[in-house]
């Protein structure tokens, strides 16, 4: 088992994670205050553990990835069990502040951002190396500003808490004033975050603070400023695309498991111990699924199998090059039961399943795959994008795109052959099939425009531009009387 998850299993046994508004109404629990368990390192890392456990989803992300990040948008389809009232909601863009899936994951991050702030208003409380401290405080800072940009990607501004003495009562933040902060935040705490490589596998480095930082400002459209911070990352000559993108993201491939896995940047660490592992696949294999010819080396035997469906869209699945693109080897129409009888899938439509996420070792739904909050290579297309907004389709442009073809075995594509607005367009597709079931659909369609008009195109007549944005969840505006709900909402 991870060395970080143990610490994090064991902290989730002692807190207990209250909702938002509970948090504000209540003073921090007895244990965490200064005069004792804060004194100490131990009591500090303590609670940086827990600010690392909401950080990176908690366990079990599934749905928490699905239905705000996926279930919206053009590539992931879901049937079946208790989650297809949440895929109706989603999909149809029928969602309201009361409507609990556009937060998981999301607003309850605060929780993290709580913790976060607790390690950083008593970081002097104990006696401690300097450098320690200064990692501690950089690593609660970076948490924090992460916090605050998956907020902001979901709702806009919100509410900025930077201390855990903040009052329960705080209006949303102005919006430049909430940008600033993160980025002068994730700007800030590069010089005491180490690198990567040398610090515990799933903390905080470097390249995560810089490649969550280009992410920020490709989202906003601050394409100067997303191209130099992924070149940060790309100049700490640390990070390469991994040879195999089937074999990524095998858990024995993992960085802390495969050194030469140099690719992920930033991850949620998952166990396959159970509850606490990555349930994707629980939902993505078909009914009474055993193995499929197109990926042998997986086989459930005694692996959960929901009755919640995760599928494809066949208008995504189309797009591919299927003969050669090898993103493609991780998704299959056909498998062998568990009666030893061969199912063929595409009997129905958009019904594609994939194996992106699979551990022979699962135990029950828990499989023990790392789910990549960031990788390198979103860094390149990142960097690829802003670029081409900057100055059109340039050889540097194209060539960082061709780095992930190429690892995908397609052929380089030409700068000639584009335009500013057709690269633009190749690149979101090349997004699509690159990250498929990572949760970055619904942020990289809003980014070009067609969140919404994708949705009209698929037939979603309820699709407004407000929905852009998700609503403050109720309970959060019941809660704090200074806050003011999302337009159209």
């Amino acid at each position: 088992m991870k060395k970080l998850h143990i610490i994090i299993l064991i902290i989730s046994m002692a807190v207990i994670y209250t909702a938002c508004e509970e948090y504000l109404e209540e003073s921090p629990p007895g244990e965490l205050a200064p005069g004792n368990l804060l004194s100490t390192q131990e009591g500090v890392e303590s609670v940086l553990n827990s600010a690392y456990y909401n950080y990176a989803f908690g366990y079990g992300y599934h749905e928490g990835m699905a239905a705000p990040k996926e279930y919206p948008c053009d590539i992931l389809y879901q049937t079946g069990g208790g989650m297809n009232k949440n895929f109706v909601i989603m999909s149809q863009f029928q969602w309201t502040p009361s409507t609990s899936t556009t937060n998981f994951g999301v607003w309850s991050r605060y929780n993290s951002i709580r913790d976060a702030n607790i390690v950083i208003d008593n970081i002097d409380n104990f006696k401690a190396d300097e450098q320690i401290k200064a990692q501690l405080l950089a690593e609660a800072r970076y948490i924090r500003a992460v916090d605050y940009v998956y907020l902001y990607d979901a709702f806009g501004s919100v509410p900025l808490r930077t201390s855990s003495t903040d009052p329960p009562d705080l209006p949303r933040a102005e919006e430049q004033e909430l940008l600033t902060f993160i980025e002068e935040e994730l700007e800030t705490v590069v010089a005491d975050l180490p690198a990567p490589g040398e610090v515990t596998y799933g903390r905080a480095t470097k390249g995560a603070a810089l490649g969550f930082l280009a992410r920020f400002h490709l989202n906003n459209k601050e394409w100067q400023k997303a191209a130099e911070a992924c070149q940060g990352v790309m100049d700490l000559n640390y990070y390469a695309l991994f040879p195999s993108y089937r074999d990524l993201f095998k858990v024995e491939n993992e960085p802390d498991k495969n050194s030469a896995n140099r690719e992920m940047i930033a991850v949620a660490t998952n166990t396959n111990v159970n509850p606490y592992g990555n349930k994707i696949s629980a939902c993505a294999q078909p009914p009474g699924f055993h193995h499929t010819e197109k990926l042998p080396e997986f086989q459930a035997t005694g692996i959960a199998n929901w009755a919640s469906q995760f599928r494809f869209y066949d208008s995504f699945v189309n797009s591919f090059d299927q003969a050669n693109d090898e993103r493609f080897s991780l998704i299959f129409s056909q498998y062998v039961n568990q009666g030893g009888n061969t199912v063929d899938l595409t009997t129905s439509a958009d019904n594609y399943r994939t194996l992106k996420f699979f551990d022979n070792a699962a135990d029950a739904a828990s499989h023990g795959n790392d789910f990549p909050m960031l990788r390198y290579a979103d860094v390149l297309l990142m960097r690829a994008e802003a670029l081409n907004e900057i100055n059109g389709p340039t050889n540097e442009a194209v060539g960082l795109n061709n780095q992930v073809r190429s690892r995908a075995g397609l052929v380089d594509l030409d700068a000639g052959d584009f335009t500013k607005e057709s690269l633009r367009d190749h690149i979101l597709m090349e997004r699509g099939w690159e990250f498929y079931y990572e949760g970055l659909r619904r942020s990289d369609l809003i980014r070009h425009g067609k969140f919404v008009s994708k949705a009209r195109d698929r037939g979603v007549t309820a699709a407004q531009d407000f929905h852009v944005l998700y609503p403050i969840p109720q309970g959060e505006v019941d809660a704090n009387s200074k806050i003011i709900q999302n337009d159209g909402y």
